[in-house]
This record gives C-alpha cells, sequence and structure tokens, in this order.
C-alpha cells in the first residue's frame, strides 16, 4: 500500500487545477504549471480534493510519485519554492550583475551563471544567495549546479554549500 499515493491533496483557494488526457495543468497566482502523468493511474477530483488510484500493486511507487508531483506542483504555483546556498572562504563572493550570478571561489577567473527560464535568484550579501522559482525541480537543479561550481571541502569547509547543510570535517594530516 502506497501511503503517500492514499493522501488527499486538497487544492487551496486560487489555484485551478485541470486535466487534458495525460497532461495536468495548475494554475495559481505565481505561475502555470504543465506535466505528463502515467496515464494508467487515475486522478479523480472531487470539490477541492484530488486523489488518486492504481490499477494493481504493480504501479505502487508511480501512484506515490505522481501524488508528490502534483502536490508540488500545487505548492510551487501557490507558495513559490526557495533554495539558499553560503559560500564559505576567505575571499569568496557572489555578485549579481544584470541577469547573471558572477562567483569568486578561488580560481583565477570569475564564473558566470544564467538562471534558467522561471528561476530568479537574489544576492542579498556577498555570501549568501537566494534562488527562488515555481518548480522545485527547476529551482533545486539550479541550486545543485551553482553548489557544484565549488563544492565544500572536508579539511577547511571552503565552498558553497546550502545555509542547513551540516558538512562532515577531516582531520588533516598534522592534526594528531
Amino acid at each position: 500500500m502506497s501511503r503517500i499515493g492514499n493522501k488527499v491533496i486538497t487544492v487551496p483557494a486560487g489555484v485551478e487545477v485541470k486535466q487534458d488526457g495525460d497532461n495536468i495543468t495548475v494554475k495559481g497566482p505565481k505561475g502555470e504549471l504543465t506535466r505528463t502523468f502515467v496515464p494508467e493511474i487515475k486522478m479523480s477530483q472531487e470539490g477541492n480534493e484530488i486523489s488518486f488510484t492504481r490499477p494493481d500493486d504493480s504501479y505502487k511507487a508511480l501512484h506515490g510519485t505522481m501524488r508528490a508531483n502534483l502536490n508540488n506542483m500545487i505548492l510551487g504555483v501557490s507558495q513559490g519554492f526557495t533554495k539558499q546556498l553560503k559560500l564559505v572562504g576567505v575571499g569568496y563572493r557572489a555578485q549579481k550583475q544584470g541577469a547573471k550570478l558572477v562567483l569568486n571561489v578561488g580560481y583565477s577567473h570569475p564564473v558566470e551563471m544564467e538562471a534558467p527560464k522561471g528561476v530568479e535568484f537574489d544576492v542579498p550579501s556577498n555570501t549568501e544567495i537566494n534562488i527562488s522559482g515555481i518548480s522545485k525541480q527547476v529551482v533545486g537543479q539550479f541550486a545543485a549546479v551553482v553548489r557544484a561550481v565549488r563544492a565544500p571541502e572536508p579539511y577547511k569547509g571552503k565552498g558553497i554549500r546550502y545555509v542547513d547543510e551540516v558538512v562532515r570535517r577531516k582531520e588533516g594530516k598534522t592534526g594528531k
């Protein structure tokens, strides 16, 4: 039994969910998202509640995945998603230059990046980056790409990390 797939999704006020064959479109105050779902798993909408049913247990994993994807679409168009990154290291800094994110993270050159469509970023200070958008997948992917420019290293802890990330530190060779 899929516990996540059996949960009912409550659609908040101001959000509209439409199904057109295999495509489900969600419109809300922040924007619109469309996604193609598996046709074997049926979606039923009654009032402001949505539930999913599967034909048999062979679709158990997809049942929960489809429900979670639709729930994330509804949360995205109503509230949005945000990832916060922090730069740790002497001389590490970030800047916003027009539509580009410029990172100085210890390389001989600054690294310039452009956000994908539907993603905005903000640099409140030299060492903080806030990435936001309506699609959880796109926001998370862009945050991972920015983090991969200089991932945190285990000896000094320098690099780009998520705000809530804990970097496990290692003892150096002279630490004994």
